[in-house]
Formats: C-alpha cells, structure tokens, sequence
C-alpha cells in the first residue's frame, strides 16, 4: 500500500503543477487541478479597443487613470495579484446556442463551484422552441450575471453592497453588505441576482474571478460538453466562433443595461419562438432578424376572479404604499388647508379632532415603515438602506418617508404645545417643522414612483404609476380627514362637503392613469402587455369590478357632496369611504401581483412559475425533502 502510495506522489510529481500566487501564509488564490485541460484555460490573442457599445475595453482607460494598475481583489482577504495580462480589460461570456445540448453541467459545475444551496442558482438553462415534428426547433439559453457596462443593480442597490471592478470588469456583490431588500432583483433584466429566503440576502455570479486571477475560465465555461460557452476579453470571438452579436431569441434588450456577453446562433428558426414556461410571451422575428417579446394568448380570454392570488410576498409593500400616501396626504390637507385660509379645516387642524388626526397619522407611517423594514431579509440592518443616496430611489425614497414622518412628529408636539397653553410661538414652531414635514412627504412620494420606473418591468414603468400614486395621496387622505370628522362631532359634518372635491380630485387622478395605461398597453407589445393580459383574463372580473368601483366612487362622493346630508345621514359618507378603501388596496394588490419582468425564459421546474403554482396548490412545496424553500420574503 506505502509502495502504491510513493508510486502515486512519483506521478504527480512527474505531471508538475501551475505555479500558485500565494501569500505569506501560503493560501493560494485558487487551488487549481493539477493538469488543467487548455480549454479551461483564458487565451485572448487580439484586443479591440472599444466594444458595441462604445465603451472603452481598456478599464483602467475608461477610469482615466484614476485606479492603479495591479491592484489586489483581496479574494477570500488573499492580498496576492494574478499576472493576468489583461487583467483590467473587460471580459465577457461567450455563448452559442447551436452547441448547447441543455445537459446543465454549468449549472451544477457554477452551484458546485460557489457551494449554493439547491435554491440558488447562479447560472440557469432554459430554452424556447418553435414548430412542431418533423420541423422542430429548439434553442436553449444559459445566462449568468452578464457584468453589465451599466449595471442598474449597482446604480439601484440602496445598501452600495455592489462594486464594478477595474479587475476584469466583474460587477461583485457583497452579501454581508446586502440587507435582503431584493430591489437589484427587480431591475436586473437577466434575474442574475438571487434572493436567498433562508439567508435574507442576495448572492450572485462573480465571474470566478479567483480562477481568472490563476489564468482558469470561470467554473461553468470549463465544464461545458458542448464547448457552447466560452470566456474572454469582451469582442473577442472564440476559436471555431463566427458570432458575436449582443442578442438573441428570449434575450431582453440590450440597452437597458449594457450586458457583457455575446451569442452566436447560426441555425434558422422559425418566425415564432415560444418559451415553455407559463408566461404569456413568445418572440417575434422581425425584418432586420432580431426577436421582439409579443404576447402569447396561451391560456386564451376567459375571466377568473383568483381573488385569493392577490396576495403575494409584496403585501408589507402594499401596506407601506398605501399607509404612506394617506398619511401624507391628510397631513397637507390639515396643514395647508389653515394656511390657504380654508375655515373649516383651521377650526379643525386647531381641535382636538386635529390632534386626533395627526395620532393617526404618526400611528400609519409607523405601521408602514415597520411593514417595509419587515420585508427585508435583514430587518435589523434597515440603517443600511440609506448607504446610497448618490444613486438609489429606493434609498431617497427611505430618507423622504423617515423625514416626514420624524418632521410630522415634531409638529404634532408644537401643535399640541400650542393648543393646550395656547402660546402663539409654538404655532410658528409648529409650521416649521410642519414645511419641512411636506418637503419630506414631496420627496419620499416622488422618489416612492421613480422606484417602481424600472425598465425591466414593463407594466410599472409607466408614469400611470405617479398617477396611482399621487391619486391614492389625495383620495385617501381626504378620506381619513374626513373619516375624524364623522367621528369627531355633528359640528364637523359641514367639513365633509368641503373635503369632497379634494376626494374627487384624487380619485379622477387615480381613473385617469388607469385609463391611459390600459390604452397603452392595447396598442404595446412585450411584458407590459402581457401583464396587461393577465390583467384582464387571469383577474378579468376582479380588474372590472375595480374599475367599476372607481367610477361608483366618483358619482358617490360627487352625490354626497351635492345633497349635503346631515345629523344621522351624515354617516353615509362611511360607504364611499369604505369603497374607496377596498378599491385601493385591490388595485395595489394588483400592482404588484401582475408585473412581469423581462426575464430570461424558464423552463424546469422551480423556474417555471406555473409549477411552482401547481406544487403550492397540491401541496408539494410544503414538502422540504424535495428541496423547496417555503416563500419567507
């Protein structure tokens, strides 16, 4: 056995192992098989200087110089240096689809690699088709994080937990950074971040850029049968390649982020591409030979209500949303309104009812931010969401919400100040903060919309959604002012007349942008439409009944205010605002449920959203030896 043993050592030995950088420790970078094959290895022989795009390849030219040349990537807190020659050129995966056979070898070889869990999925292989036998075509898909030029997730991160590196052009993210908001999950086009439910947190490709620096293509490209992916410096077209276009069937478009990868497809196709997942989209080849994203009537039009699918891992979203506007809402009615010498809303704002208001108020916000500091994976770490303030919505979102709400406690305290010693000095106080309280409402609502204006999903990207929200602002502000008010006392009634057209005004907004965005979406192709689809099929009954109760309300409070019912009768007024409650909540229930993203297509199993419906609805994905992860975010 010790003469097997010495025979072996002999042989390896003999073989010879690549140099390793190490450190004084003696860690190596990576520790690479002995006798690695030469496809595993990076050989780039010609370097352009610009991509597609126009972009400089040469990083450390497009920094103009203001990063070194050389500098560690600290993996693994290793300080060594690879001599990669074109360590800080832009690299880019390569992939042709002709020579994908779907066996997933990257996939297992990028899990294996990064040791994820059987919920993650770095790299991920689906496929579309077209025809049927004998003229069946098949097109399968790998993608990745594609280390994008524009990385939006990097721009949209509120935590900064993402880094566009000088090294390899490689986009890193930093999970112990990251507080689980899975915001980059919702702008990133390729679904290339992955939200852990387990963790909380957000992992993602990063390029195995400890296998670049010992001269290794990533994990996945090594382990390819096919030789369908390859890796390199970005514009280089791979050894046997004759391609190296920016799109292909099922890939969302380009420009919105820039993507580092190239795709060679060289077999014809038909007109039509289909994905197999359960999403209503097949692609359309057009003149020029690329695919457009159109819908697919697969389920065909009839109407469901599926009220019990309105409800979604976003509902602490839509208790924030709605929580907020109304908040803010009835804090500048009550706040303007004295100023603009309104003198029903002066006597009000100056009673007990007022103070009573701005409890509520106080009380709502609080509610919200706590649902939406619930949300997150990491709800203990909800300080880090305002790190990026220099580029995220979601992160000015957060500083408007938190200044209106700590600005609106400091006025309802001088305000209290004032109306129980009746010192005038406090009312001036009081405005102050009262002024700064409605620049933090301003804020935190514009930037509240330009979060959900994300290009990689189509329905929200839209400026209906200012109109929703805005619209949800006014109508039910006015509503909880008014909701005081009946509960205040038959001295207040006359303040529901005056509050009517406020009311209105919100809720003729809110049908406004429901309109014109459902007009939009009748001529448009893509997810936007598809989501519009859905709208109307999947919840048909329920979006009818939405929007018949939107034009109910309207007439309803417009009625009210004309008759101008009093003492007992007053309390009609409770219907309208009970109707305007439900129609708010279903329509952001809605808001959130029917987004569809411009995602890579799926098409195995926990990929697909169809099966993943059908394993909730038979009881599968409660059954943890199966490998599912019950929704936890």
């Amino acid at each position: 056995m010790l003469d097997k043993l010495e025979q072996f050592r002999d042989r390896l030995d003999q073989i010879g192992a690549p140099e390793k950088p190490v450190v004084k420790d003696g860690t190596p970078i990576f520790e690479h098989r002995v006798g690695e094959q030469d496809y595993a290895k990076l050989a780039d022989v010609e370097i352009f200087d610009v991509n597609t795009y126009g972009n400089k390849i040469d990083l450390i030219e497009r920094t103009e110089g203001k990063l070194p040349v050389g500098r560690s990537m600290n993996i693994n807190e290793n300080k060594a240096v690879g001599d990669n020659p074109n360590r800080n050129k832009q690299h880019a995966f390569h992939f042709t689809a002709d020579n994908c056979i779907g066996c997933h070898a990257c996939e297992a070889a990028c899990s294996e690699k990064n040791d994820n869990p059987a919920h993650i999925a770095f790299r991920s292989v689906g496929y579309v088709e077209s025809g049927s036998y004998p003229d069946y075509k098949r097109i399968n898909i790998s993608m990745a994080c594609n280390h994008c030029d524009d990385p939006v997730c990097l721009k949209g991160c509120p935590t900064k937990a993402y880094t566009k590196h000088v090294e390899y052009g490689a986009v890193l993210q930093d999970p112990d950074t990251c507080f689980g908001c899975g915001y980059c999950t919702w702008v990133c086009p390729y679904n290339a971040p992955q939200l852990d439910p387990i963790k909380g947190q957000v992992t993602k490709c990063n390029m195995c850029v400890d296998r670049l620096e010992v001269g290794l293509k990533p994990a996945c490209v090594a382990a390819c049968l096919g030789n369908a992916l390859n890796f390199g410096v970005v514009e280089n077209t791979p050894e046997n390649r004759i391609q190296a276009k920016t799109s292909m069937p099922g890939f969302p478009d380009p420009s919105i982020t820039q993507p580092n990868i190239r795709f060679q497809q060289t077999t014809s196709t038909q007109r039509e591409m289909t994905r197999t997942d359960n999403m209503p989209l097949k692609y359309h080849k057009q003149d020029d030979g690329s695919f457009r994203s159109v819908v697919d009537e697969k389920d065909g039009k009839e109407q469901s209500w599926n009220l019990g699918r309105l409800s979604s891992r976003e509902n602490p979203l839509v208790i924030f949303t709605l929580f907020s506007q109304a908040a803010m809402g009835a804090f500048a009615l009550i706040f303007l309104g004295p100023l603009l010498g309104i003198e029903s809303l002066t006597g009000f704002t100056g009673s007990g009812a007022g103070l009573s208001l701005l409890v509520i108020l106080m009380a709502m916000q609080a509610i919200g931010l706590l649902m939406s500091t619930l949300h997150l994976g990491k709800p203990k770490r909800f300080y880090r969401g305002f790190n990026n303030l220099a580029h995220s919505p979601v992160s000015r979102e957060g500083l408007g919400v938190a200044l209106f709400f700590g600005f609106m406690g400091a006025f309802m305290f001088f305000q209290g100040l004032a109306w129980y010693f009746d010192v005038n000095i406090f009312n001036y106080v009081a405005n102050v903060f009262g002024v700064l309280a409605l620049i933090g409402s301003a804020g935190g609502i514009f930037y509240m919309y330009r979060s959900y204006r994300i290009k990689a999903r189509p329905f929200w990207d839209h400026w209906q959604t200012a109109c929703s929200f805005v619209g949800s602002a006014i109508a039910l502000g006015s509503l909880l002012t008014a909701l005081v008010a009946v509960m205040g006392g038959v001295e207040l009634y006359p303040l529901l007349t005056e509050l009517a057209p406020v009311a209105i005004t919100g809720l003729v907004i809110e049908a406004f942008g429901l309109y014109s965005h459902a007009k939009h979406l009748n001529v448009e192709q893509g997810e936007g439409a598809a989501s519009h689809y859905v709208q109307c099929t999947t919840f048909g009954k329920t979006y009818k009944l939405r929007n018949l109760t939107v034009a109910i309300n309207i007439f309803a409070v417009t009625l009210l205010a004309v008759l101008a019912p009093s003492g007992i009768l007053s309390l009609l007024w409770l219907l309208p605002m009970a109707s305007i409650a439900l129609a708010s909540t279903v329509s952001r229930a809605l808001f959130y449920v029917l987004v569809i993203p411009t995602t890579m297509p799926g098409a195995f199993f926990w990929k697909n959203k169809g099966f993943e419906q059908h394993a909730r609805d038979v009881g599968l994905a409660d059954m943890p030896q199966v490998g599912i992860i019950p929704d936890l975010h």
